[in-house]
C-alpha cells in the first residue's frame, strides 16, 4: 500500500486532479485514527468530532492546489499539523467571550466527548510549542510528530532522519521541558 500512497503523492503533486479524491480513499481508515487520537485529546467544548477534524484538516491540506510531499511520512506529518492547527484555531475561538463561548457545548456528532485539556490548556501547550521551537528545533518537531502527527518513534524517526533511539530521548527531553514549565497548566504529552 505504501507503494500506491507514494505513486499517488506523486501524481498529486503533479496537479493530477484526480489524485487528492484517490488518495483519501487509500489512506482514510490512517489518517481517521490519526484523526481520533486528536480527539481523544480534546475536552467537550472543543469536539469537533474524528470525522469533521479529519476532513477539514484533508480540505486544508490539499483545498489550495497541487501540494508536494516528499513521501508518505512527510504528507501524514503535514495532515498532522494541519489537525493541530484545526484545534489551535477552536481553542483561540472558544476562549474569546463571544460566540457563547462561556456555553456549554454540546458535540452534533455521536462522539462522545473525552476528559482531554481545555482550550486554554491546549492555547498553553501551544504556546510552549513554539518556545520550544526557538530553544531547540528538533525536539519541537518530534512533539510535533509524535503528538500531533500521531506518528511512532520509528515513523518519527524516518521523518525526522534521526535513529529511533535519539527520538526516544528527544521525546523525554521534550516532555520533561515541557513538564516543567506547564505549572501544572497542561500535562506534558506522554
Amino acid at each position: 500500500m505504501d507503494d500506491r500512497i507514494t505513486q499517488l503523492l506523486v501524481r498529486l503533486g503533479e496537479g493530477d486532479p484526480a489524485a487528492p479524491e484517490q488518495l483519501m480513499t487509500v489512506i482514510y481508515e490512517e489518517l481517521k485514527a490519526r484523526a481520533r487520537t486528536l480527539s481523544a485529546r480534546e475536552s467537550g467544548p472543543l469536539t469537533l468530532g474524528t470525522t469533521g477534524l479529519l476532513h477539514e484538516g484533508y480540505l486544508r491540506l490539499l483545498g489550495h492546489g497541487p501540494a508536494r510531499f516528499e513521501n508518505r511520512r512527510h504528507f501524514f506529518a503535514a495532515a498532522g499539523e494541519a489537525m493541530r492547527r484545526i484545534l489551535i484555531e477552536r481553542a483561540r475561538s472558544l476562549s474569546r467571550q463571544k460566540r457563547g463561548a462561556g456555553a456549554e457545548h454540546v458535540p452534533l456528532d455521536a462522539e462522545p466527548a473525552h476528559d482531554g485539556p481545555s482550550p486554554a490548556q491546549v492555547l498553553a501547550l501551544d504556546q510552549l510549542l513554539d518556545h520550544l521551537q526557538e530553544v531547540d528545533e528538533t525536539l519541537a518537531a518530534v512533539v510535533k510528530l509524535r503528538w500531533f502527527g500521531g506518528l511512532s518513534v520509528g515513523e518519527t524517526a524516518e521523518a525526522l532522519d534521526m535513529s529511533p533511539r535519539s527520538v526516544n530521548r528527544a521525546w523525554t527531553a521534550a516532555r520533561a521541558w515541557l513538564g516543567a514549565r506547564s505549572a501544572g497548566d497542561i500535562r506534558p504529552v506522554g
